[in-house]
Parts: C-alpha cells; structure tokens; sequence
C-alpha cells in the first residue's frame, strides 16, 4: 500500500503550489504564520523549522482549496467551519491514512519518529490524529491494517486465517 512517495515535504508542496500558479513568499507577518489571499500565500519568515514552514503551508493550501472570502474573524462560527475545513485538508494531505500504514509498514512506532518521517510537527501529528478520530471515531479499518485513534494511537496489521 503505497502512494507513490512516502511524505509531502515543504519542498513538493512548494511545487504542487507552483503548479497551480500560486505564489509563496516567505516574509515578516505579525499576527499570524501563513495567510492565503486568492492565488498569494505568504508564510511566516519566523518558523524555525521546515516542518513547522510545511504544516502552515498545507493549511494555507488547504484554504486555497476550501474556503473563500475573508474568514479571519474566527468568532462567526461560518468562518471558523471555514478554518476547520481548511485545516482537516492540510491533515489529510500530509498525514494521509495510507502514509500512516507506510510510517509502520517501516517500523517506524513512536509518535517523534512518525512526526519525524512525515515532515510534520508533533502538534501537526496529533492534531491529524485528532482529525481522524472524530472523522471515523475510536478506529479505522483498510485492508489489513486497523487504526485505533483511542485510548491511544496503534496500527495493527491483521492477517487472514488460513
């Protein structure tokens, strides 16, 4: 069960944005770490990491995709639907089921490690997590493999009997 490669680093969604001719710029932003404008992102020259730099962008991504308008005032609960929805897409896109499966297929078990693996931040990591447990409740099953999203977060490889 692969996708084709194995993580979206900030690099390839740099060229997934590039493709879709929208412009990134790396620059100062007081308030915020990315913010989307129709076909412009702009994303906080003050992440540290390239793992944090990656989940903004996928957010921000996520917003180009799903939501329109100006939805920065996250107390209209119309706007925050928006936010949620923008931020579910950035879960999926980086932390997709079948890169789960992959990350334990690879003996990869702690969640450092996974987060690590995927190029995302820890909090990005549970966050997804989070994402998928209310999306499909305590657990997920695919092919051969179940997910448990509680009371913790376990891949388990089920085999047919013979």
């Amino acid at each position: 069960m692969t996708n084709g490669s194995d993580y979206l680093n900030y690099e390839s969604l740099n060229n997934e944005a590039d493709d879709l001719n929208i412009t990134i710029k790396e620059k100062r932003l007081k308030l915020r770490d990315g913010l989307c404008c129709g076909d412009r992102i702009a994303i906080s020259n003050d992440l540290k990491t390239l793992q944090e730099k990656n989940c903004v962008l996928a957010e921000e991504l996520g917003h180009y995709h799903t939501t329109c308008g100006n939805i920065l005032d996250l107390s209209d609960i119309r706007n925050s639907k928006q936010e949620k929805r923008a931020r579910n897409w950035a879960y999926e896109k980086l932390v997709s089921i079948v890169s789960l499966i992959n990350a334990f297929e690879k003996g990869i078990r702690t969640r450092s490690e996974l987060a690590e693996y995927l190029d995302v931040t820890e909090k990005f990591l549970g966050q997804a997590i989070e994402h998928y447990r209310e999306k499909y409740g305590l657990y997920y099953i695919v092919d051969h493999y179940t997910i448990c999203f509680e009371p913790s977060f376990v891949i388990i490889k089920m085999f047919k009997p013979i």
